[in-house]
């Protein structure tokens, strides 16, 4: 990551804090290809989500670039460089690492017939809910312990 400066640096934390509040683990981001270069070897892509207010979109598209540390192309795009996958995916794991460092919980439950479970907010919160009996139903890999230490896995993607 490039040395920001002071200013850089509040407009970074700023766009981290209002994706933080807007996105919890689970929410679908959508991406829309708007451009590939002539080599294949640049995109830029749209990211958008559905407001949680009014059910409308809402174009995330700077703040995710802000806080990747990525920059907006002439096509109004995040700009990323790379083939051989999909980089769709690849902007929204990257969006989910930066706001979920420390991992994310799954809902826990009693029993496995239960319909009402609990969040865990912290990897020592899912340890004391599994040492009361509680799983979840599923996890990444099979996972049952109720966290899973990538916060890339977080947020849901989706191509429009």
């Amino acid at each position: 990551m490039a040395r920001m400066t002071k200013a850089e640096k509040e407009e970074r934390d700023n766009a981290l804090a209002t994706l933080r509040e807007a996105l919890k683990p689970g929410d679908t981001v959508y991406t829309v290809l708007k451009h590939v270069s002539r080599s294949g070897m640049l995109r830029e892509i749209q990211c958008i989500v559905t407001d949680k207010r009014d059910g409308r979109p809402w174009d995330i598209t700077y703040f995710v670039a802000r806080v990747t540390d990525n920059s907006i192309g002439p096509h109004y795009g995040v700009r990323v460089t790379g083939c051989g996958m999909d980089m769709g995916f690849a902007v929204v794991y990257s969006l989910s690492r930066y706001l979920f460092p420390d991992g994310f919980g799954y809902t826990m439950y009693k029993n496995t017939t239960s319909r009402i479970g609990t969040l865990p907010k912290s990897k020592a919160e899912a340890e004391k809910l599994a040492a009361k009996g509680y799983q979840a139903r599923r996890g990444r890999n099979g996972d049952r312990s109720g966290w899973d230490y990538d916060g890339g896995y977080a947020l849901n993607h989706r191509w429009l």
